[in-house]
């Protein structure tokens, strides 16, 4: 018999691999499921908007995740998904293209395509050992060699970036706050607590010299 240098899969090593990724997997999924809550009860309007000078919009940030995760956890370990990116296809992701939703793409296609790229990027990673090679085409030939452990903890961190900036988003479409809002208390104590947050600035608020932009 050859000798191998795979782990067996009941050792104690894989046994925390696999607990690792799980615990990875929990952690992206939680960001997933904000990304996604966070279009709930809003028109096609509002989901598409630009609501930041850089035109940062809601449903563009689904389609943006949805591709990164495709692209690291999926091409990079020799696993595509078969997935047809048509703003990858065409080279325009490099403009941006993968940022904002056109008229044509469907928030229902575009939430569907996230769906079908997470089941894929969780089949992956339970597939693979942490430590698996991966290599990304368009980072710097000198450090494009990774794992997939590296990616999967990179994935989870841009995705939680991404439904933190979501929640913001929507708290300024219509007010809705992020998950633990309602936990946190009722209109009243959001209230003092904003109000508490402006009093404690305007204690540094430096107040204009007078007669300053007066003639």
């Amino acid at each position: 018999m050859s000798a191998t240098t795979n782990t067996p899969t009941n050792t104690p090593t894989a046994t925390r691999d696999a607990g690792m990724t799980e615990e990875l997997l929990r952690y992206l999924q939680q960001g997933r499921d904000a990304l996604l809550q966070a279009l709930d009860g809003l028109s096609e309007y509002d989901v598409r908007r630009p609501l930041t000078p850089s035109g940062t919009n809601l449903l563009g940030l689904v389609k943006h995740v949805a591709g990164v995760e495709l692209a690291y956890l999926g091409d990079s370990v020799g696993r595509p998904s078969g997935e047809r990116l048509p703003w990858v296809e065409d080279g325009s992701i490099w403009e941006s293209a993968d940022m904002w939703a056109t008229a044509e793409e469907s928030r229902e296609d575009l939430v569907a395509l996230y769906r079908r790229a997470w089941a894929h990027c969780d089949a992956v990673a339970r597939e693979l050992p942490l430590d698996a090679p991966a290599s990304v085409a368009w980072w710097p030939e000198e450090r494009r060699r990774t794992t997939l452990g590296s990616l999967l903890v990179r994935c989870v961190a841009e995705v939680s970036q991404h439904a933190g900036h979501a929640d913001v988003l929507r708290e300024s479409v219509d007010g809705r706050g992020g998950r633990d809002h309602d936990d946190l208390g009722g209109d009243a104590w959001w209230a003092d607590h904003v109000a508490r947050i402006q009093a404690a600035a305007d204690a540094h608020r430096t107040e204009p010299v007078s007669g300053e932009g007066g003639s």
